[in-house]
């Protein structure tokens, strides 16, 4: 079954809506607000989903010892794709891929964050924009993992937002 990883989930999009489409996918949430995390086991329970771990803890530290373990790893309103490449990519599996859910600008981020991308070992495989009911766009971002992140990264939080990749 495909191992997706969600990081930073908040209310649990896009992984509970994904979790509940493909029943047999197993999930794991980081997410580092605990009273967020009370949330999502609460839903959980409720809706009865089961085989998705919730845990209270930041990307860049679960990853030193989680390194390369997801199939998939998505993200939506967590950070500047140049921060969260690195957040990310050191937990997506070589030939794994990685979903940046991005508001309208990005098309932007993606052009900045192509140094990061490729330093992480990641090419872009497809960039979308869709547009939500009111007019809005969103912009998602599919990356494939293609080699292996070094093992300097991911560096720690107040490293990687004081100088992004």
């Amino acid at each position: 079954a495909v191992h997706l990883c969600d990081v930073g989930a908040g209310a649990g999009f896009p992984s509970l809506p994904l979790k509940i489409m493909n029943p047999q996918m197993k999930i794991t949430i980081l997410e580092p607000l605990n009273k967020r995390v009370v949330f999502l086991k609460e839903v959980c329970r409720e809706i009865q989903l089961d085989n998705v771990e919730c845990l209270n803890v930041r990307a860049e530290d679960y990853a030193k010892e989680h390194r390369e373990s997801f199939d998939l790893v998505t993200a939506r309103a967590v950070a500047n794709l140049r921060v969260l490449s690195e957040l990310c990519l050191p937990l997506v599996k070589k030939n794994g891929i990685f979903v940046a859910m991005k508001g309208a600008a990005g098309f932007e981020e993606q052009a900045e964050a192509e140094k990061a991308t490729k330093i992480l070992g990641a090419e872009l495989e497809k960039a979308e924009e869709v547009h939500l009911q009111d007019g809005s766009a969103r912009v998602n971002l599919t990356y494939r993992k293609v080699r292996t992140t070094p093992p300097q990264y991911p560096r720690a939080y107040a490293k990687i937002k004081k100088s992004p990749l």
